[in-house]
């Protein structure tokens, strides 16, 4: 369909132009008249006589006979001057056609974007989605402790909706990393289902977050009742943090430093996003008192946003403790199903053929491994997660299809890397890139299917690109004259948009338009 500029533009400067020509060529008939009427009298060899004054019959002198030089001087000026003027229009309109860029004129198509474009669009497709399901999901936790589950139930659907979408455009993508398809043409489909997924994930977040302030009415009323459940988690989360400080101090007595390292300063941040979240409830208080209630609505979610950073430093603390336990008790358990299924390989019982060469080398490797474990149980502290770790995998390399103690303690591996990985992605997302996420995601769906050595490699991987991420992104605010308390982990955390010096908006439920709609 054309549209009505483009159908009638050329119209109107078509007729422009003719107006001018017109125009030009009368005057140059005009001047052509003035220049040759001498030529004329020349010609006639008669000099112009003088009208009598007050006689109008004289002014109609009597015509000579034949044809002069200025009859056929004044068509051809004429018409010289009408040609060239045309031809000079011509070119004008033709060269402002290929130039302007004035609205109503049909411009040139903008350029096709190219791979490296496409990719880079994908990629921040990929972060922007996973921040909003994040941040959807931190202020979905608050909102299910004051709602029943009917009145919450459209916004978990539309939160498991989003997840839906933001798991296959990883996918899309991961397969895209791998070279996965190969034409050019299918490649940029791709990534445009990366950059669609993701979309229509912020699309159904985007949806429902008028819906969810109509319920929460954090500008009005019901204002007062959440931050009485903010505040409870605060206090409850205040006395946790210092259980886990302790929990670390003796994890530290029996453990080596690399078991603890995927909770190194877990606590020193969980204190630093309770202060920001002090500050930010005081002044969510102070400024609904005052009858501001859309800054003190932006002060809560911020302070919401920092409670749920802090619940998940804290929490992979305990879970850690709790698995390290846990692996300790297993380890013994599969140092013993271990042998078991080096004694079924010697006899043979390997799933998949192996030569004689390549069975002995992997038997010879599971006994060393089980002997170097056998040693760390009784020298000292160890790391039980890394122990058991080494077990199954030395284990499935024998590939006998065996099951027990090995594999459960591939499990537990497994779940607890990616926990760990999808924690630290969770408390740092303000510095981590897509890479991380989709390793993350990839590694959750391998889990799912109970590929545990897998979704272990890919949660680790993953964990070191994040922390690499970290690295790289530094303290924006060291050194910044007047900054607020734990402004800078609220940042690093995702909790605050960092738009502004102040650390700018807070994050919220809803979709790329409106997670930053509570700006205080």
């Amino acid at each position: 369909m054309t549209s009505s500029l483009i159908r009638g533009r050329p119209r109107r400067a078509t007729a422009h132009i003719w107006v001018r020509v017109a125009q030009a060529v009368l005057g140059a008939v005009a001047g052509a008249g003035w220049l040759v009427l001498p030529v004329m009298t020349v010609a006639a060899r008669d000099p112009v006589p003088a009208a009598a004054a007050g006689t109008v019959a004289s002014a109609a002198a009597p015509q000579q006979g034949g044809t002069s030089t200025a009859d056929l001087v004044l068509p051809l000026l004429a018409g010289v001057a009408a040609v060239v003027l045309a031809g000079y229009g011509y070119l004008r309109r033709t060269r402002r056609a290929r130039t302007r860029t004035t609205p109503g004129t049909i411009s040139a198509a903008p350029p096709t974007p190219t791979p490296a474009d496409s990719e880079r669009q994908a990629r921040a497709a990929l972060v922007m989605a996973d921040d909003c399901v994040r941040t959807s999901r931190e202020e979905l936790s608050f909102v299910q402790e004051r709602f029943t589950n009917d009145e919450t139930e459209p916004f978990v659907h539309a939160l498991r909706a989003a997840e839906t979408e933001l798991t296959a455009a990883c996918a899309i993508w991961r397969r895209y990393e791998e070279g996965v398809p190969q034409d050019a043409v299918a490649r940029r489909q791709a990534l445009v289902g990366v950059v669609g997924r993701c979309a229509e994930a912020g699309r159904r977040l985007d949806a429902e977050a008028a819906a969810l302030d109509a319920l929460r009415e954090l500008e009005g009323p019901g204002l007062a009742g959440a931050l009485e459940t903010a505040e409870g988690r605060f206090r409850a989360l205040t006395a946790r943090t210092l259980t886990a400080e302790d929990t670390l101090t003796t994890l530290h007595d029996h453990c080596t430093p690399a078991a603890t390292a995927p909770v190194t300063g877990y606590v020193e941040q969980a204190k630093d996003r309770l202060v920001f979240a002090t500050v930010q409830l005081n002044e969510a208080r102070q400024t609904a008192e005052a009858g501001a209630g859309d800054r003190a609505a932006g002060h809560l979610r911020a302070a919401e946003g920092a409670v749920a950073q802090a619940e998940v430093l804290v929490t992979g603390v305990e879970r850690l403790a709790g698995e390290l336990r846990e692996a300790a008790r297993l380890v013994p358990a599969a140092l013993t199903g271990a042998e078991s299924v080096l004694a079924a390989a010697r006899h043979g019982g390997a799933h998949k053929p192996l030569t004689d060469g390549e069975l002995h080398a992997r038997l010879a490797h599971a006994d060393g491994v089980l002997a170097a474990v056998r040693e760390e149980l009784t020298a000292g502290p160890y790391d039980p997660l890394d122990a058991l770790r080494r077990i199954a995998r030395a284990v499935e390399r024998l590939e006998t299809g065996h099951f027990g103690a090995p594999a459960a303690a591939a499990l537990l591996v497994a779940r607890s890397s990616v926990a760990g990985a999808d924690g630290f992605v969770a408390a740092h997302r303000g510095a981590v890139g897509p890479e991380a996420r989709v390793l993350l995601a990839e590694a959750e769906r391998e889990l799912g299917a109970d590929r545990a050595d897998r979704a272990d490699s890919l949660a680790r991987e993953a964990r070191d690109l994040a922390e690499r991420d970290v690295r790289a992104h530094g303290n924006p605010y060291a050194g910044t004259a007047g900054t607020e308390p734990g402004l800078a982990g609220a940042v690093l955390g995702g909790v605050l948009l960092a738009e502004r010096q102040n650390g700018g908006p807070p994050t919220s439920f809803g979709g790329p338009t409106t997670r930053a709609r509570h700006a205080s």
